[in-house]
């Protein structure tokens, strides 16, 4: 439920401010790339986790400039994060490791230790959904957040500078997405492999909608599909082909997401580049 929740929930973060990120699933293959990089050859922890953080700020930054400030359209530029994601990634496994596969396993050095048998990323997460509620929803910069997302020219006249606070919004929705990568690749699988993100972008993105732009029921979501992860994993192989047992939380996931879809309404400014006149 980590990358899934963590991506989901910086996509609310994102997508209240008026953008929208569907590059979620091309950021957690960077964070898991560039941290398990890091940390197969220096073999230090804090290093592989300042590179995957360093990974989601660059490529937030460069969504932000593209999107934000040269109005491009936030969609292809989704696109185009995905589609560089998985070459890089295919493109280092081969330079590196010789392989189109998986890298070797990382050191454990570079390993996230567990925390009584738990990954330290599972109650950081549940910290940040709440966190991330909090300020949305109590203070003046969860205000500012979401006037800029409905209404961007009334904010503007108001005196809140719509063009920051999507750039701060958008870096810190890439930041989060980068995290998840991190915990593939530093934690789950200590390892990056082609697949890695294997549909958790995506899954992240129908989420938001799911939770309706609410990072509480977001992580609550999050542990639904962890769930039916889990549920897949226990079914002995053999019953019914591997591909329809793996495929159990994702299609769940899916499903429960669409019955809300009617439901759900989206900030009023969500992927509209804002033009000062």
């Amino acid at each position: 439920m980590v990358p899934i929740t963590l991506a989901a929930i910086g996509e609310i973060i994102t997508e209240r401010s008026g953008v929208v990120n569907i590059g979620l699933e091309g950021i957690i293959m960077l964070g898991a790339l560039s941290s398990v990089y890091v940390g197969y050859f220096t073999g230090n922890l804090y290093l592989a986790l300042s590179a995957g953080i360093l990974a989601g700020i660059a490529v937030g930054i460069l969504h932000a400039v593209i999107s934000i400030y040269l109005a491009g359209d936030q969609v292809v530029v989704g696109v185009g994060l995905n589609l560089f994601a998985y070459g890089i990634g295919v493109i280092t496994l081969y330079l590196t490791w010789g392989t189109f596969a998986n890298s070797p396993i990382i050191p454990k050095g570079a390993q996230i230790p567990k925390l009584y048998g738990f990954s330290p990323f599972v109650p950081f997460t549940i910290a940040v959904g709440i966190a991330a509620w909090y300020i949305i929803e109590r203070t003046s910069v969860g205000l500012r957040l979401k006037a800029v997302g409905e209404n961007p020219r009334a904010a503007d006249s108001a005196g809140i500078n719509v063009f920051r606070v999507r750039f701060l919004a958008t870096v810190t929705g890439s930041v989060l997405a980068s995290l998840g990568g991190v915990f593939l690749g530093l934690d789950w699988l200590a390892s990056y492999t082609r697949d890695i993100s294997a549909g958790r972008g995506f899954i992240a993105l129908a989420m938001v909608v799911f939770s309706r732009w609410n990072p509480i029921i977001a992580v609550l979501s999050g542990f639904l599909f962890g769930f039916l992860f889990a549920v897949s994993l226990s079914i002995p192989s053999g019953i019914v082909p591997d591909q329809v047992i793996w495929s159990i939380p994702y299609v769940a996931t899916v499903i429960v997401a669409a019955g809300f879809v009617a439901k759900a309404r989206a900030p009023a400014a969500l992927g509209k580049p804002y033009k000062r006149e």
